[in-house]
């Protein structure tokens, strides 16, 4: 969502959020099972870790490569990735791209620093450590990190590029071309520490082609659906291992006419998107969708918005029960502290909505597969927060919440279902 380069902060600041880390989560009275690192696999609407069920509870810190560069910002990405274990969390969604921005990974077409590529083997490497899987973005849709922006410009600048029009990336046959050999780079990527190919990684839970792909130039759908298709054939022509997704908003678009209803408005539907169509497609095998009621909904009040947030989770879990037949991922999900007469209970509330429908899903083997708060940070992270990143241990009652739907999600795929409410018994 955001990007941001300020002040860094000295090594000194990061020791003492780590000691503060340790302390919060000392007497914590559960324990988790440390995931082992089989490849995550997808049987109907269900997802499958070493032959049983495995639900997602996680979190988005886009910046893990970013500050994974730098010596002395490094310990950021420990603590953060130590802190979800110790959460119970299972996933974590971050950037595996950076295009011609600062710290950027790919310089320019087929060019890449390998300082930068260094510090992504470092986030891998250190993820399994703590045993959290990553789904790692590929491309930027939104101007941040480079993003479909700069392929545009590189294609320009080489005087090669059929338009200026940002959405050429998806229909300029030399962009697309650019694009597939970042692909193909990043996927057979040998991790320096670890010795593996990213393809033959266990430690990615998945792959998201596009963050919030919109190509509003064809509001058919039917220029973003051809992009699809051709690149989600190509990550799977060299990756077998790994599951796959878009990285979609969720909206309804023009071939799912009886949907329109549920978008959050009529604007939605024209963005050339469409939940249900590109999800279908056979090389995608996980919908993914985000939830922003306060980027929706300006004037709502907070019942209201939690209401619309209900029908929208539920819609698209019912999609992937009933039509799509793939589980259904809620990758962002986010409460604005700019709201007016802003409380962090309002924030709480609008979790507990979402982590209820996903939790009564994944205990009828429902395709409701998991949700990824966006975003959590380390202390003296300002620079790269946005009204909705939270520190996630700075607030008990968040905290609470949060551990609460791993430990649920985690019984249920030990077999031990039982009421909500039992959590502490059951961890």
């Amino acid at each position: 969502m955001m990007a941001g380069n300020g002040l860094l902060y000295p090594v000194l600041g990061f020791a003492s959020c780590v000691a503060f880390i340790y302390m919060s989560f000392g007497n914590l009275r559960f324990h988790f099972e440390e995931p082992k690192m089989g490849f995550v696999e997808r049987n109907g609407t269900q997802f499958f870790l070493d032959g049983r069920a495995f639900y997602v509870n996680g979190w988005n810190s886009y910046w893990l490569m970013d500050q994974a560069v730098e010596e002395f910002s490094r310990p950021r990405v420990r603590a953060m990735l130590q802190a979800g274990a110790k959460m119970g969390l299972t996933v974590c969604r971050t950037w595996a791209f950076n295009d011609g921005a600062y710290h950027a990974l790919q310089i320019s077409p087929g060019r890449f620093d390998e300082r930068v590529f260094k510090a992504l083997d470092r986030v891998i490497a250190e993820a399994q450590r703590h045993g959290i899987k990553l789904l790692l973005g590929l491309v930027n849709n939104l101007q941040a990190f480079g993003g479909k922006t700069q392929y545009v410009k590189w294609a320009w600048e080489e005087g090669i590029g059929l338009s200026s029009s940002n959405d050429s990336f998806f229909f300029d046959p030399s962009i697309r071309n650019y694009f597939k050999t970042y692909l193909k780079t990043v996927l057979t990527r040998k991790n320096t520490i670890t010795g593996v190919e990213y393809r033959n990684d266990p430690t990615i839970f998945a792959w998201e082609l596009i963050n919030e792909p919109r190509c509003i130039s064809d509001a058919s759908g039917d220029t973003l659906q051809d992009w699809i298709e051709e690149m989600a054939g190509f990550v799977k022509s060299i990756d077998r291992n790994h599951l796959l997704t878009l990285g979609l908003e969720g909206f309804y678009g023009p071939k799912s006419p009886e949907k329109l209803s549920v978008n959050p408005g009529e604007w939605a539907s024209v963005l050339g998107s469409d939940f249900i169509r590109n999800s279908k497609t056979s090389t995608i095998d996980f919908t993914s969708v985000h939830i922003y009621p306060d980027h929706w909904f300006l004037d709502q009040e907070l019942d209201e918005k939690l209401k619309y947030v209900s029908k929208w989770v539920i819609s698209h879990i019912d999609d992937g029960n009933t039509v799509l037949k793939k589980p259904v991922m809620f990758t962002e999900f986010g409460f604005s502290n700019t709201n007016k007469n802003f409380e962090p209970s309002q924030r709480d509330a609008f979790y507990k909505t979402i982590y209820d429908i996903i939790y009564e899903s994944a205990r009828k083997n429902g395709s409701g597969a998991g949700a990824l708060v966006w975003q959590f940070l380390v202390g003296g992270m300002e620079e790269y927060n946005d009204d909705f990143g939270i520190v996630p241990w700075e607030r008990s009652a968040t905290f609470k919440l949060i551990t609460e739907q791993s430990c649920q999600l985690a019984a249920i795929r030990n077999g031990l279902v039982k009421s909500k409410g039992n959590s502490e018994e059951l961890c």
